[in-house]
């Protein structure tokens, strides 16, 4: 039996734990949230170190991609230096080639046309791939790394100025502590107080998409009709959008008892099945994975509150 294990920032409230099989090869999947202490996270990995198949960083990126550039965060490094055995994944890897098959799926699978749809992605710096195919879609897109991440009213609209704005602001932002740009702990389960601030933004939006933690710390009273495109949510979060009014949620990863896990968690799992040192796994043996796991995004469509039309 192959044992994973997600050791985040993020709150010990969304900690959870299946057992389950893929490939006729059983996992324990697990997660573990340290409520954003980022001590008690390096004892975790040192300590779990070698106890496991493979480790997911939950909570906080080891680095960001943008176009060929790569920028690794200060934080994240530091809390698994201590780790020799176990393979450490955050889910970079895998955003790249599942969240670019997730944008194709929206169109190819369930019919909805992208072009011209208006598309916020709340912090496009972490999902590069899943902006890059919107647009190539012909989508209209939003990034709000500026709006979410430093407060900046302004609207990045292309991918060039994306890389432009990254190549000026991440190699100062991962220097900073994580917490100052990534809600942790108890700070995922707290609404923002500048909701109204940022509210127009959603309004303006067909789909919503990003990392659900930043949707989820603005998100309006009423999302009307939109399509929510994320990673790991809860029975607790999705009863939150549908009582928003939400008309349909799209994860990019699959639904195991009751709940859907973070990328790095499935990159996890996904290492131990490739038989291939985890440093030499390219974009192509995850996609081949895939498909031989016959993995489709988790797809939800909500049923209309009373007065509305919502499908």
């Amino acid at each position: 039996m192959k044992k994973i294990i997600s050791i985040s920032l993020g709150s010990d409230k969304r900690d959870h734990r299946v057992e389950t099989e893929f490939l006729g090869e059983k996992f324990i999947i697990e997660r573990k949230g340290t409520n954003g202490d980022k001590k008690m996270a390096a004892q975790l990995f040192a300590e779990l170190d070698g106890q496991y198949d493979a480790f997911g960083m939950g909570g906080i990126d080891l680095f960001i991609q943008v176009g060929n550039s790569s920028y690794q965060f200060r934080d994240a490094k530091k809390l698994i230096k201590n780790v020799k055995e176990t393979p450490v994944v955050d889910g970079s890897g895998l955003k790249n080639t599942l969240e670019r098959l997730t944008v194709e799926y929206i169109e190819d699978e369930l019919d909805i046309r992208l072009d011209n749809k208006k598309v916020l992605i709340t912090s496009a710096m972490d999902r590069f791939g899943m902006a890059e195919t919107f647009y190539e879609r012909n989508a209209k897109v939003i990034c709000g790394d500026l709006i979410f991440g430093l407060g900046v009213p302004i609207r990045i609209k292309s991918l060039k100025i994306l890389k432009l704005v990254a190549s000026i602001i991440a190699p100062i932002v991962t220097k900073l502590p994580f917490e100052l740009v990534y809600p942790t702990g108890d700070k995922q389960d707290k609404v923002n107080k500048q909701i109204g601030k940022y509210k127009k933004y959603y309004d303006e939006a067909d789909i919503i998409a990003g990392d659900f933690h930043y949707i989820k710390a603005y998100l309006p009273a009423e999302i009307k009709d939109k399509i929510i495109l994320t990673n790991t949510t809860t029975n607790s979060d999705l009863n939150n959008l549908k009582d928003k009014g939400a008309k349909s949620l799209i994860t990019t990863t699959p639904n195991l008892n009751g709940r859907t896990f973070g990328t790095n968690v499935m990159e996890a799992l996904l290492i131990t099945l490739i038989d291939k040192n985890p440093l030499q796994i390219t974009s192509n043996d995850f996609l081949k994975m895939l498909k031989k796991l016959d993995f489709e995004p988790n797809y939800i469509q909500f049923k209309s509150r009373k007065g509305d039309n919502n499908g």
